[in-house]
């Protein structure tokens, strides 16, 4: 499948680039043609590194936020405890899935931000909604 062609004007004219199959991509214009092959840019491993110890952080604030409702041993605590595991399962099958439809990335370091960054937007939609005032 090849990327739709794109139109850009380089120095007072047009160059039309279009994507094949294989990666390559050619730029045409007036008086030129060259082709060169594209590659995706990975992701740098302490950036990877330091998503992983924001997402401890972040995971380590919501189990702070949470552990109080729980002791409560009321009813809002059952309720709590059911959602933390139904949102739990929840966002396993979702990464699951974007793996095996290789939405989470093609190589091993693009693997890793995007299943880190899947599971700090579920932390994260938790901090958020614990912290707020009742």
């Amino acid at each position: 499948m090849s990327a739709p062609p794109t139109v850009r004007r380089k120095a007072g004219r047009m160059v039309t680039i279009a994507v094949d199959k294989h990666g390559m991509m050619a730029a045409s214009g007036r008086n030129r043609t060259e082709v060169k092959r594209t590659t995706m840019r990975q992701p740098h491993p302490m950036i990877i590194a330091l998503d992983y110890w924001k997402l401890g952080m972040e995971a380590a604030t919501v189990i702070n936020l949470r552990l109080p409702k729980l002791w409560a041993g009321n009813p809002a605590a059952v309720t709590e405890a059911q959602r933390m595991v139904s949102e739990k399962i929840e966002a396993a099958a979702i990464l699951q899935w974007k793996a095996m439809t290789g939405a989470l990335g093609t190589n091993p370091l693009s693997i890793l931000q995007a299943s880190t960054a899947h599971y700090r937007k579920a932390v994260g939609k938790n901090r958020r909604r614990l912290s707020r005032p009742r």
